[in-house]
């Protein structure tokens, strides 16, 4: 009924326009016809945008469905597990035989629900529920994720350089509290940045341990203290071997980076890798791994 009101105005708006005389000016003419072009588009794009309305809805109410399944089965499974554990009487080795066939499908279950869940959203862990409220930060594309990560990688090395820079300048250039200031300002702002993008890859799929989370957190603590340290002779006796170590952890960083983010990229094509994990500041699971792969050039 709206819709057939809609026309029956516009209708009644080009009998109006058919009735008033032609304008002599060319470009008010020519700007007139630009406008009755635009007005049939614009018909068009707001049935296109009803459709996506519509599909929107669809979409939104198909997540639930989804998210109530992968519930459903994951208590079923944790039933059955419970069972199995039970049973702890002897068995034959045909039901042994079972017994782990069934085990291993519930694995695979597992790691098939982790790549269903990765088109879904997903809730905000506590930390983020703090500092952003119930906002969805799920991002449901593979694109969309892979490239937050990428940006996540590229901010640490732009940021990693530019504290790196900082360092060397106040290393061997003279010693100035204010830019100290603005070193350990920049070191809070990094570390409280990162902890919040690292919280959206962990919603997102990426699987990093809580370890690295939780130095993120000591860090901003430790580069806050730093900051309000007054000036006096127990903050300069500090101050410089502090600043040498900045410097020597950002570069030995941006060294990782290059070289982990070579291996990462070998690992994800073999497979032995997930497309959302990130570098990190330990080196050795991945080069143990690439070498045992032959990755290691």
């Amino acid at each position: 009924m709206d819709e057939q009101l809609v026309c029956h105005r516009r209708a009644d708006d080009a009998d109006d326009e058919e009735s008033k005389p032609s304008p002599q000016d060319p470009v008010i003419k020519n700007c007139l016809e630009d406008w009755n072009d635009l007005e049939e588009e614009y018909v068009e794009l707001e049935s296109l945008h009803r459709t996506y309305q519509k599909k929107l809805n669809e979409m939104v109410s198909l997540q639930d469905k989804c998210l109530k399944q992968i519930a459903h089965h994951r208590y079923r499974m944790k039933t059955i597990q419970e069972s199995l554990k039970r049973n702890t009487k002897d068995l034959s080795a045909e039901d042994k035989s079972e017994m782990k066939s069934l085990q291993q499908k519930l694995l695979d279950r597992k790691e098939a629900f982790r790549e269903l869940e990765e088109c879904l959203p997903h809730q905000n862990g506590l930390y983020l529920s703090v500092i952003l409220g119930q906002v969805n930060v799920s991002l449901l594309n593979k694109g969309d994720k892979f490239q937050y990560k990428r940006e996540y990688e590229r901010f640490k090395l732009v940021v990693s350089y530019i504290i790196m820079c900082l360092s060397f300048v106040q290393t061997f250039f003279g010693s100035y509290r204010w830019v100290d200031a603005v070193l350990h300002f920049l070191l809070v702002w990094y570390y409280c940045t990162l902890t919040i993008r690292e919280s959206i890859l962990v919603v997102n799929g990426s699987r990093i341990k809580g370890w690295w989370l939780t130095h993120h957190f000591i860090s901003t603590v430790c580069a806050g203290i730093s900051l309000i340290w007054p000036d006096g002779w127990s903050y300069q006796v500090f101050r410089t071997r502090y600043v040498i170590f900045i410097m020597y952890l950002s570069f030995v960083y941006v060294m990782q980076y290059y070289y982990q983010n070579g291996c990462l990229y070998r690992l994800r094509t073999l497979g032995k890798r997930h497309g959302m994990d990130i570098t990190v500041g330990k080196l050795s699971p991945l080069f143990f791994l690439s070498l045992s792969l032959g990755c290691v050039p």
